[in-house]
């Protein structure tokens, strides 16, 4: 009996200290004096988005739309507190003057993924910089067009294929499937040296492994939040992002592409070679397998699923909008007539109008509703509203900037919800609210690479199709409640059909002056 009710008495206790520790954080806003939302007790201010009432874009939406005034406000993430930046200076002493006060990111996987917990965006302090170093010289426009040959031969397929099967009646496609077939020939051949043909081949490997991966539309979103904020709860239940079985997919792949080349002496222009190039350096530092793996799954994780979702948007927005499309095929026309059929690296990255129109698709659409950072040095916070007081911010504390709704508001951008390109050529957009790869040091990497993908698939599809909304089309996007990413709920649907109108020139594409050769590929 005596040790029935010691057992009630621990768990009586184990929820008064629950319960105060519960309430202790969800007061901590008030306490500071800092304007916020009333939370709910363990979901915070995330509930409508657990229950799928609300996307994660709408919440924070919602929640800085109430604070004009405020240079931050409190955000709770379940229990945690976030500081969330509206002011642009702020963001500035933030990310860029203060970037050592805040350095790192709340990780998306933990140490029970001992392999991808390796990966750049996880890494912190030191090791991020050693690492971030180390990468660096893998995405210098040097680089870029080294790779533009291999990414031209991704764009060859996927546009021939499209053109040929939608014939002059048209198709209808889900773009999030059609886009990610092109992406992921794009990384197997830029990441893994792999050449895959995913229109011919639809069921390789590579791309049924990304399909059944990453699919943040559901259960990954919701084990990237229990990472964030209950991290030894996913330790203690050995939970993983990623299955050990798709870490070792990825690891026989590249440490049987760095054995293959050692040993026959092949070079390629891509990520993994230019990894293995660091054993050659002066500095002692050098990727092994263990890195190598970790950098190629997330460079994958994000040209499969980032990049070919940013594309549904972007081809959506072209689709909807006629005038834009003729303008853009303008343009892609202007550029075959003046180089007779051979658009170069230099030349595609030059076009004025189709850089306009991604950036005002990454404007609209940037696929993190908020950037995150987290304070490993004491930083003091000035008075959040007029009349308040300054707030020390201590290591551990997390710090969002809602990049979506800046790029949302209506002071720094007129119209927002319009879409227009054309802000981008007037010189009106403000750069320090302009953060769809991030801001500041801890800028995504990639960021050239996804450019020069998005812009050659986009030279290809124009130049041999036309875009056209379906009756499942939805006008408005309205954006998923259930992803962590933004996406668009029931998916992107369009039609494609063979171009009406003619080519200027026969197809040809260049890289270092050689030339990719076209075979038998038939062209509208």
């Amino acid at each position: 009996m005596m040790e029935f009710f010691t057992l009630i008495l621990i768990l009586l206790a184990a929820c008064v200290c629950l319960h105060y520790f519960i309430l202790s954080k969800l007061l901590y806003f008030k306490r500071q004096k800092v304007p916020y939302v009333q939370p709910i007790p363990l979901l915070g201010n995330m509930a409508p988005f657990i229950f799928r009432r609300m996307s994660l874009v709408d919440i924070v939406q919602r929640v800085y739309n109430l604070f004009p005034d405020a240079k931050y406000f409190g955000f709770y993430d379940f229990v945690t507190p976030v500081y969330v930046i509206r002011d642009p200076d702020l963001i500035t002493a933030i990310t860029i003057t203060n970037f050592d006060n805040f350095c790192d990111h709340r990780n998306f996987v933990n140490e029970n993924d001992p392999i991808v917990n390796k990966n750049l965006f996880d890494l912190r302090d030191n090791a991020w910089r050693k690492m971030r170093k180390l990468l660096s010289p893998s995405f210098t426009s040097g680089k870029m067009k080294m790779m533009f040959g291999l990414v031209c031969e991704s764009a060859d397929n996927f546009s021939n294929f499209l053109a040929t099967e939608s014939g002059k009646i048209g198709k209808t496609y889900d773009m999030k499937k059609i886009l990610c077939r092109y992406a992921n020939d794009v990384v197997a051949t830029c990441a893994f040296g792999i050449s895959v043909d995913s229109f011919q081949h639809p069921n390789n490997e590579f791309y049924v492994t990304g399909m059944k991966t990453f699919n943040f539309d559901g259960i990954q979103s919701f084990m990237i939040f229990l990472n964030r904020n209950f991290p030894l709860l996913m330790k203690l239940l050995k939970l993983r992002m990623f299955s050990s079985k798709l870490v070792e997919f990825f690891k026989n792949i590249v440490s049987d592409t760095v054995k293959i080349r050692d040993e026959q002496g092949i070079y390629r222009p891509d990520m993994i070679q230019l990894m293995m190039e660091t054993r050659n350096n002066d500095h002692g530092s050098a990727f092994d397998i263990d890195e190598m793996t970790a950098q190629a799954l997330v460079f994958f994780l994000g040209g499969f699923d980032s990049v070919s979702t940013t594309m549904c948007f972007l081809t959506h927005e072209i689709a909807i909008n006629p005038d834009i499309q003729d303008r853009l095929r303008a343009e892609v026309d202007d550029v075959l007539r003046r180089t007779n059929g051979k658009p170069t690296y230099e030349v595609i990255n030059d076009m004025k109008y189709l850089h306009a129109v991604i950036n005002e698709t990454l404007r609209q659409y940037p696929l993190l509703t908020v950037l995150d950072r987290v304070c490993v040095k004491e930083f003091e916070l000035p008075p959040a509203i007029p009349n308040g007081k300054p707030i020390t911010v201590k290591p551990g504390t997390s710090i969002w900037i809602p990049n979506h709704a800046l790029h949302h508001d209506s002071y720094y951008y007129p119209q927002p919800d319009k879409f227009d390109p054309d802000r981008f050529l007037n010189g009106d957009v403000n750069s320090s609210v302009y953060m769809p790869f991030g801001i500041g040091p801890r800028i995504c990497i990639a960021n050239r690479f996804a450019f020069m993908e998005m812009k050659v698939m986009l030279f290809h599809l124009l130049w041999r199709c036309d875009l056209e909304p379906d009756v499942k089309t939805r006008i408005p996007i309205v954006f998923s409640k259930k992803a962590f990413f933004t996406t668009a709920e029931g998916g992107f649907w369009l039609k494609l059909r063979a171009r009406k109108s003619k080519a200027p020139v026969a197809h040809e594409c260049l890289s270092n002056g050689q030339r990719v050769e076209d075979g038998d590929k038939l062209y509208p």
